[in-house]
């Protein structure tokens, strides 16, 4: 059985970073992508950044410049760094696995941004 387990969320101040990562368990066949995505309160979830089985990446436009997704293929995790953080990224972010098979998430890890 898959599962993905998320880390790295927190509270941090305007400006500050984090660095999330997310590890698959249970040795999920055929990944195609691995991504990240958030849902802020009252807002629906939204793609944050993707990176697929050809290191290719996308990225909000929100998060471009700020954001910088990579993956472990060998440990099957995949890592979101975010620098410059604002008020606007606040929301719960979710780990995605896509495979040939299905699509995974993570139970979400909560990133805040204050001061």
């Amino acid at each position: 059985q898959v599962q993905l387990v998320e880390s790295g969320g927190g509270l941090v101040q305007p400006g500050g970073s984090l660095r999330l990562s997310c590890a698959a368990s249970g040795n999920p066949f055929g990944i195609v992508a691995m991504g990240w995505y958030r849902q802020a309160p009252g807002k629906q979830r939204e793609l944050v950044a993707t990176i697929n089985s050809g290191d290719s990446t996308n990225y909000a436009d929100s998060v471009k410049g700020r954001f910088t997704i990579s993956r472990d293929n060998a440990k099957n995790t995949v890592y979101l760094q975010m620098n410059s953080l604002k008020s606007e990224d606040t929301a719960v972010y979710y780990c995605n696995v896509r495979s040939v098979l299905a699509d995974y998430w993570g139970q979400g890890t909560q990133v805040t941004v204050s001061s």
